[in-house]
C-alpha cells in the first residue's frame, strides 16, 4: 500500500518541475554595454603620466647657465654681469641660474667672504653683489633679451645669525641636548637645519618664495638639496608660485617622485658619473650604455633632466681640457648636450677655466675666447632649432644604434617631427673604424661641426680618431 506524501515534498517537487520548464539564462550580447561599475574598473588598465605638472612653454628647447655672480668679473656685482648678457645670448643660453644672491651669515661664517648657501635673510640682497634695485633692474635687462631667470634657493637650512633663530627658534631641528645643529651628518658647520614639521616654517617660507616672483619677476628656482624637505611642501609651493605665473623649478636632487607636481628639473648626477668613468678610468662603455637603457625605461617621459659636464659642485675640472675628463672633456660636452635632458654651462667652463673657483673667497674667472664656446654655441643652436633634441615629451626618444664597436662608440638615433639627430662618439683613447647598423636611419644629414654631407644607407662605416665625434642631423622643414 502506498505511503502518504508529505505537503512539503509535494510542495518541493512542484517547484522542481517548474524550474525544469523555465528558459536557459541566455547569454549576454558581446554589444551589450557594460554596467557602469565596470566601465570605471577598467580605467585601472588606462597608461597614465607620471608627471601632472605643466612646464613652462618657453622651456620647451631651453638651454641653462649657472651664473657665480662672485667670481663672474673683477667687481662681483649685478652690474657688471650686464655686460656678460649679450655674449651668452649668442651662445645660445635660454635660462640664468644665479646662484644665492641673499646676504650672507657671519656667525661662524667659512673664509673670508662665506658661503653663498648660508642665509641669513630671505628677503635680502647681498650687498656685496648691489642693491635690491640693481638686482630688478638685472632682471629686467634679462626678459629684454628674451632670457629667463631663475634664483638657486636654501629651504634647507639657514645661517646661524639669522633672525629666525631668535624670532622662531622652534622651526629649527636640535641636538638631544637641545642646541641647533648644522644639517645631521654634513660638515656645514656654517649652517642650522629647519624642521619641516613646523607649518609656521611652511608658510614663511613659500610666502618669501612667491615674494621674489612676484615683486622681482624672478622666473623661478633651483632649490638646493631638495630632497632633504618633504615633497607636499614643494608640491604646495609650486601650485602657489603657478597661481602668480609660469615658473620654472629645478631640484638639487635625482629622484622621479620630485617630477610628479613639483619641480621641472632634476640633476643626472648619474649621467656625470658615467661620463667620468670613462674618460679618466678608461672604462668601457657599458655603464654609459647601462644610462641610456634607464633614462629610457624608467625616467618620466615628461620630465625633464639636467645634464653636465661641470657645475658649482664639480667645479674641480671646470673646462680644462687635461683635468678630470682629460682628453675626453668634448667627447663628454657632446653628449649632454644631444642626449635626452637640457644641458648646462658653468661660469667660466665656456672660457676654458683650468682651476676649481674658490668658494669663500674672491676668485675671479679669467675671460678668453676659447673652443669650449665654439661647441657650445653649435650645439645649442642645434638644440634650439631641431625637435629632435627638445626637452622631455617635446624632444625625440633615445634609439640605440648598434655598432660593431660596442666598448667604445656610443651611436644613437632621436627623431621628432621629421627632425632628425645621429650623434656618433667615440670614448675612447684608440681610432676606430665602427660599422653602424644604419638601415632604419638611411638618408641624407649634415655634420654639425664640419657641415660635411653625409648619405647613410645602412652597414656605414665611419672612422673616428680618439674621442672624437659627429652629430649628424637633418630638418625636413629647412632643406640639407
Amino acid at each position: 500500500m502506498a505511503k502518504h506524501l508529505s505537503p512539503t515534498f509535494l510542495l518541493g517537487f512542484l517547484l522542481l518541475l517548474l524550474g525544469c520548464n523555465s528558459p536557459a539564462p541566455q547569454k549576454a550580447s558581446p554589444t551589450v554595454a557594460l554596467p557602469q561599475k565596470e566601465k570605471k574598473a577598467d580605467d585601472r588598465y588606462a597608461p597614465k603620466p607620471y608627471v601632472e605638472l605643466t612646464h613652462p612653454a618657453w622651456s620647451k628647447n631651453a638651454t641653462i647657465y649657472e651664473v657665480n655672480i662672485r667670481q663672474y668679473t673683477p667687481e662681483g656685482t649685478f652690474k657688471a654681469f650686464e655686460a656678460h648678457l649679450p655674449r651668452l645670448k649668442k651662445m645660445g643660453v635660454d635660462i640664468l641660474w644665479l646662484m644665492p644672491i641673499h646676504p650672507i651669515g657671519e656667525k661662524n661664517r667659512k673664509g673670508t667672504l662665506g658661503s653663498y648657501y648660508s642665509v641669513k635673510d630671505y628677503y635680502g640682497v647681498n650687498p656685496e653683489f648691489g642693491t635690491k634695485e640693481d638686482f630688478k633692474a638685472l632682471v629686467q635687462k634679462i626678459h629684454t633679451l628674451g632670457m629667463f631667470v631663475i634664483l638657486d634657493w636654501v629651504a634647507n637650512h639657514s645661517a646661524w645669525d639669522n633672525p629666525l633663530t631668535q624670532q622662531h627658534p622652534e622651526w629649527y631641528t636640535k641636538t638631544a641636548e637641545g642646541d641647533f645643529q648644522p644639517t645631521p651628518w654634513y660638515d656645514w658647520e656654517d649652517i642650522i637645519d629647519f624642521d619641516y614639521t613646523q607649518p609656521g616654517l611652511r608658510k614663511y617660507m613659500t610666502e618669501a618664495l612667491t615674494y621674489w616672483v612676484r615683486e622681482l619677476d624672478v622666473d623661478g628656482y633651483r632649490c638646493d638639496v631638495a630632497g632633504f624637505m618633504p615633497v607636499d611642501f614643494w608640491e604646495n609651493a609650486r601650485a602657489e608660485l603657478d597661481a602668480i605665473k609660469p615658473v620654472f623649478m629645478l631640484a638639487e636632487w635625482e629622484s622621479r617622485d620630485l617630477h610628479k607636481k613639483a619641480f621641472d628639473m632634476t640633476y643626472s648626477w648619474s649621467l656625470w658619473d658615467r661620463l667620468h668613468e670613462v674618460t679618466t678610468g678608461q672604462k668601457p662603455i657599458h655603464g654609459l650604455v647601462e644610462y641610456m637603457a634607464h633614462d629610457v625605461s624608467s625616467f618620466p617621459r615628461g620630465g625633464y633632466r639636467m645634464t653636465f659636464t661641470d657645475n658649482h659642485d664639480k667645479n674641480s675640472w671646470a673646462g680644462n681640457q687635461y683635468a678630470n675628463f682629460g682628453p675626453g672633456l668634448e667627447a663628454a660636452m657632446v653628449m649632454t648636450s644631444v642626449v635626452n635632458g637640457m644641458p648646462l654651462v658653468y661660469s667660466g667652463q665656456e672660457a676654458g677655466l683650468n682651476r676649481s673657483l674658490r668658494f669663500f673667497e674672491k676668485d675671479t674667472i679669467t675671460w678668453k675666447p676659447h673652443r669650449n664656446a665654439e661647441i657650445y654655441t653649435k650645439l645649442f643652436a642645434l638644440k634650439h632649432k631641431n625637435q629632435a633634441l627638445w626637452n622631455g615629451e617635446w624632444g625625440g626618444e633615445m634609439v640605440r644604434i648598434y655598432n660593431d664597436k660596442p666598448d667604445q662608440v656610443i651611436s644613437f638615433y632621436r627623431e621628432k617631427n621629421g627632425n632628425k639627430v645621429i650623434p656618433i662618439i667615440n670614448f675612447s683613447n684608440q681610432r676606430v673604424k665602427v660599422k653602424l647598423n644604419s638601415k632604419s636611419q638611411a638618408g641624407r644629414y649634415k655634420e654639425l661641426f664640419t657641415n660635411d654631407s653625409y648619405q647613410l644607407k645602412g652597414d656605414d662605416e665611419i672612422t673616428l680618431g680618439p674621442w672624437k665625434y659627429l652629430v649628424l642631423h637633418s630638418d625636413q622643414t629647412a632643406p640639407i
